[in-house]
């Protein structure tokens, strides 16, 4: 073979190998993307993993490579939008007064209560859970478990502890302020399109915020 032959196939041969990282991971963010889409369409109890794997257009067995499965590719759905619409720092380590860390807590989970896509995807897993628990278990520990768990360890603080009535019951402080916070949520299932502006939902949420603080601070 010439010089010039082999020169020209050495930019082929420095091209082939294992895929960048941030292609993998804009492909996985695509099977997500992908998985999300026909979950809120179909239900996940019909959507099957060969329907979303032509959607994302990967093979079946990435899909079980990678998250183990429908369940675990459902989580990954649902901590993906999580991240992406409900960016709060830990909690457990943050020294701005109370109602400040509280009040940017609130304001920003209340804003991914209102998503339509949460509010689509909680839909699909209140119609299906009483057939599919696998469902609504993945629900709850991506989701509301979560959640209760850092606000548990927020309440447990020694600081934060000092400022609160000594009477309460602290293990109920994380569903009782995330209850507060969440406000109608039938409303927004029955009615989403009814819902106030977002001015004055925030407003709204400020006055039940000011009822919890009246509850449960010294």
């Amino acid at each position: 073979m010439s010089k010039s032959s082999l020169a020209s196939r050495v930019p082929c041969l420095r091209g082939a190998g294992r895929p960048k990282a941030s292609d993998v991971e804009a492909r996985m963010q695509d099977l997500i993307d992908a998985a999300a889409r026909l979950f809120l369409t179909n239900g996940y109890t019909r959507t099957s993993l060969e329907s979303i794997a032509r959607a994302a257009r990967v093979a079946v067995r990435t899909i079980y490579v990678k998250f183990g499965g429908k369940a675990g590719l459902l989580e990954a759905v649902l901590v993906s939008r999580r991240e992406q619409f409900f960016q709060v720092g830990d909690l457990e380590h943050d020294l701005r007064p109370f109602r400040e860390v509280v009040d940017d807590f609130a304001h920003r989970f209340f804003d991914l209560l209102c998503e339509d896509q949460l509010i689509a995807m909680q839909r699909v897993v209140i119609a299906e859970a009483g057939d599919n628990p696998e469902l609504a278990h993945t629900f709850y520990d991506t989701g509301p478990r979560m959640t209760r768990e850092m606000l548990e360890r927020f309440f447990a603080r020694p600081d934060i502890r000092a400022q609160l009535r000594t009477d309460l019951p602290f293990e109920q402080l994380p569903a009782f302020l995330t209850s507060w916070i969440s406000g109608d949520a039938m409303q927004r299932f029955v009615f989403p399109h009814d819902q106030p502006a977002h001015e004055e939902a925030h407003r709204q949420l400020a006055q039940r915020l000011e009822l919890f603080y009246r509850a449960v601070l010294k």
